[in-house]
């Protein structure tokens, strides 16, 4: 009985012991419903990311634990498990590898409860603006909808542009700040319509816009809806470049919409060609662990985490001290999605990448570094 209870302390105590040799950095993504394909993709590469540290020793010398939970893309879920990861996982800080709605109603309640939590892709611009703990790496709307107007307007000269909104916030801000920009740079908007996330059939609204016979559609969306959307597009004989953005920027978009992909050109995070090392060492490893190629969503994710773990390692796990770090940060290229230039009103200032379908793959297009592409307005 003595070595029976010895042995029930010696395991409570390594479990203490193992405990305290962690820190918790919360994790929560859509990892079932409609949009499953870029949760398990975030969460991919936020795993990497966390191994990729811990072999490297840590931060300060404690592994870190990444803390998960499945939001399923909706608002109630991602606010409960914020709840549950600040009141029961204690985390130090979170990441959201999640769609702008779920990220809008977690970062409430994150900075309410004084933890820090970081947006990896969620573009919508009043996740930054919740409160002075709440970051974001990936573009937002009004960089991202202000370089998709400049790439059709100047890169490839579109004079008469068509767009189609998906009717949720990832859409309507992005198209808002696309219209208004592309209008300022001398544009024509021959033709708008809003559709409803998870709409299938296109074929009578672009039916409406090859009469309007545009230069370019801007056409947000996520994967399922890109596919969807180009390959109607492609089957009425619309021959006009079809721009998208980083809903577009997924395997998925390629399986689904076959040759109809060719030549689609986006806006998104992640230069698969770049040839910084870090670039093709994440790619490398996301392509060996998940048998297909990575996506701007699991970049970012790896960067969210990244960006953490440096606080951590700077700040300790004060939450002010944290966020300061954060706010400080300077020239970090050692993430995929970057370099980050640095954080200025909690954004992330990295250049602006463009992809073109080639070959059934994504391909290097074009880079925005210029500020007044890359900065967001009023910064």
């Amino acid at each position: 009985m003595r070595k029976f209870v010895i042995g029930i302390l010696l395991f409570m105590f390594v479990g203490l012991y193992a405990t305290a040799e962690t820190v918790k950095i919360g994790f929560f993504a859509p990892l079932t419903g409609f949009a499953a394909a870029d949760g398990h993709s975030a969460l991919a590469g936020a795993q990497i990311a966390v191994d990729f540290i811990n072999a490297a020793g840590g931060v300060n010398g404690k592994m870190i634990e990444l803390v998960y939970y499945d939001d399923a893309a909706r608002a109630d879920q991602a606010s409960a498990i914020a709840r549950k990861l600040i009141e029961q996982d204690k985390v130090v800080i979170a990441v959201s590898g999640s769609y702008s709605t779920p990220t809008r109603a977690a970062a409430k309640i994150f900075q309410e409860a004084g933890v820090p939590m970081i947006s990896a892709y969620a573009i919508h611009p009043s996740i930054i603006e919740t409160g002075h703990l709440i970051f974001r790496v990936g573009m937002g709307a009004p960089v991202e909808g202000v370089a998709g107007a400049y790439l059709a307007v100047k890169e490839l000269g579109a004079k008469k542009i068509a767009i189609l909104t998906m009717d949720n916030d990832f859409g309507v801000s992005l198209s808002e700040y696309f219209k208004d920009t592309a209008l300022k740079l001398g544009a024509e908007i021959v033709f708008e319509k809003k559709f409803p996330l998870g709409e299938k059939e296109f074929r009578a609204i672009l039916a409406q816009v090859r009469v309007k016979k545009p230069d370019l559609i801007w056409a947000t969306g996520y994967y399922a809806e890109a596919a969807n959307i180009v390959s109607q597009a492609r089957e009425l004989g619309i021959t006009a470049t079809i721009l998208g953005q980083e809903g577009y920027d997924s395997p998925k978009f390629i399986e689904l919409a076959g040759e109809a992909a060719e030549g689609v050109i986006i806006v998104t995070d992640l230069n698969r060609d770049s040839e910084r090392e870090i670039v093709q060492k994440f790619l490398a490893e996301y392509e060996e662990r998940t048998g297909h190629p990575a996506d701007m969503v699991a970049a970012s994710a790896f960067d969210a985490i990244k960006v953490a773990a440096y606080a951590i390692a700077q700040a300790g796990t004060d939450a002010e001290a944290i966020a300061a770090a954060i706010d400080n940060i300077r020239h970090m290229y050692d993430v995929v999605t970057g370099p980050f230039f640095a954080f200025l009103g909690r954004e992330a200032i990295r250049p602006v990448e463009v992809q073109i379908v080639k070959e059934g793959a994504f391909r290097f297009f074009h880079t925005f570094t210029e500020p007044e592409i890359i900065i967001p307005p009023g910064l």
